[in-house]
């Protein structure tokens, strides 16, 4: 069972790792398009997943899920523990 933290907006931010945990690096529009979201909303949550560890960016423009945004979509990582910014 996943832990979300306050900070997180589900399933929009569950929606975006999902996607991103198929193992490609994607973009925001990408993304979007995906989930049914509007674009400029995906952007703001990668910012805030990567803010919190759950995503990076290691290519301007394109993001990838990390091992704490795996452990999280596993029901591993309690996202509650983490401190709101």
């Amino acid at each position: 069972m996943r832990k979300p933290g306050s900070w997180m907006q589900n399933p929009t931010d569950e929606r975006i790792l999902e996607v991103l945990d198929t193992g490609l690096r994607l973009g925001p529009t990408a993304i979007a398009k995906n989930i049914d979201k509007h674009r400029v909303t995906v952007s703001d949550r990668l910012q805030e997943l990567q803010k919190y560890g759950f995503v990076e960016c290691p290519e301007d423009g394109y993001y990838e899920i990390t091992d704490v945004g795996e452990q999280y979509l596993e029901g591993k990582f309690d996202a509650s523990k983490l401190e709101e910014n």
